[in-house]
């Protein structure tokens, strides 16, 4: 008899649901959120034909480590599920969340979700700890002009070198000039830890062949390749053409890339593109 579970994932414990295949429940217990003892908790019920988790911010190392270790599980939409389980007119439990899911993966009523590798996930952090950076950097520079302001200097416009020059030339004003060393010394630090995410960024794009594909696209950098291929990920690499989608093409301002002119137009790079960016269709079962 084949059995299916459903996962309900929290920070400290996963409640775990196993059923049969004809929905009814075999088990509902607690376990640790961690892959080694949700794979425990489901082989002690036997081998699992299916399990179902949401997505969520720990759908992503919990689903990738079950994988590793054997286990047959799913990532589905949580908008998704959240209807569906709805639905069922359940109150809203971890228990009763579990046991909908297993019924989810019984009927197989979901719609899967890649699941991004580690990879992808490490450059999204990147662009996204580069952009918090840029963002805390452009407060800083805000609060000096602003305190500036305040004692009547004017620093104009800018962030480069002149624009930290005119400042420093405010901080013999008593008063501001601490408080502007102390701003200015966060910046700096916060100015290298973005050259240095920049670098490595650069060095990811340089020995990625897509970012360099997308980068031939006149203006598409660093980041936007970088951020685009880190979305599309490696959902490509299946050689069964039943369950691949349509090629996926994205061309700013470009209505036939075939026929275009320019290095992104020939068609070595057309083949190339296609090749890197054609894209999975998840099977259902």
């Amino acid at each position: 008899m084949k059995h299916y579970a459903g996962l309900d994932l929290s920070m400290e414990s996963t409640q775990v649901c196993i059923i049969d295949e004809n929905g009814r429940k075999l088990s509902s217990e607690n376990a640790e959120s961690t892959p080694d003892a949700i794979a425990d908790a489901l082989r002690r019920h036997g081998p699992i034909e299916r399990a179902v988790i949401e997505t969520g911010r720990m759908s992503p190392a919990i689903c990738l480590g079950l994988r590793e270790l054997g286990v047959n599980v799913v990532c589905i939409d949580a908008r998704q599920a959240h209807q569906s389980l709805e639905a069922m007119k359940a109150n809203k439990t971890d228990p009763h969340d579990a046991a909908g899911l297993a019924q989810l993966a019984r009927t197989g009523f979901y719609k899967e979700v890649h699941v991004k590798s580690p990879g992808a996930h490490g450059i999204r952090s990147m662009i996204i700890a580069r952009g918090h950076l840029v963002e805390a950097r452009v407060r800083l520079d805000n609060m000096i002009r602003w305190l500036c302001a305040t004692f009547g200097y004017r620093p104009g416009v800018g962030q480069g070198k002149a624009f930290i020059e005119r400042i420093m030339e405010a901080s013999h004003i008593p008063g501001l000039g601490e408080a502007i060393t102390s701003l200015l010394t966060v910046r700096v630090q916060l100015v290298e830890q973005i050259k240095e995410l920049d670098l490595k960024l650069r060095m990811l794009a340089a020995q990625s062949q897509a970012c360099q594909i997308l980068m031939s696209i006149p203006g598409v950098g660093i980041q936007t390749s970088a951020a685009f291929s880190a979305a599309i990920d490696e959902a490509v690499g299946s050689d069964n053409r039943e369950t691949r989608a349509p090629t996926l093409v994205w061309c700013p301002g470009v209505v036939n890339l075939a026929n275009s002119t320019g290095p992104a137009g020939s068609p070595s790079k057309v083949t190339a593109w296609s090749a890197s960016f054609s894209m999975k269709r998840p099977t259902q079962s």
